[in-house]
């Protein structure tokens, strides 16, 4: 089967299951002050990158389709945090400290600025 369509199929899965999980949680809470649902999402998303990438790493009889298919397809639809959580544990694990650093600092500071120009960008053009 086609990568593109095995991460297809498994972005299709991730992304109904955030709306879900998210809008569950964040009903359950009845907060309007903070989002928990995506608080768990992008929790439960790291929590099963570890349990997957520690899975893919030490069983070497599972296939690179399901790797594929769990970690980029509903994983990266699910939450790219994980993915971003995952890649920094791996830089701590090969003692690259400083590259760890560096890519928590730039993914927050980037990512804040990004959602900023962007709400700035739309008050500006919709004025």
């Amino acid at each position: 089967m086609s990568n593109i369509l095995i991460i297809g199929i498994g972005g299709f899965v991730g992304a109904i299951l955030r709306y879900l999980i998210s809008g569950y949680v964040q009903n359950l809470t009845q907060s309007v002050t903070f989002p928990y649902g995506t608080l768990v999402v992008n929790i439960t998303g790291c929590f099963l990158i570890g349990i997957f990438s520690q899975l893919f790493e030490s069983q070497a009889g599972l296939s690179s389709e399901l790797r594929t298919f769990l970690i980029i397809g509903l994983l990266g639809a699910y939450t790219t945090y994980s993915t971003f959580s995952n890649e920094t544990m791996n830089l701590l694990q090969n003692q690259q400290f400083f590259l760890a650093l560096i890519n928590v600092g730039t993914h927050l500071i980037l990512g804040l600025l990004a959602v900023l120009i962007g709400r700035f960008t739309i008050i500006v053009l919709w004025r």
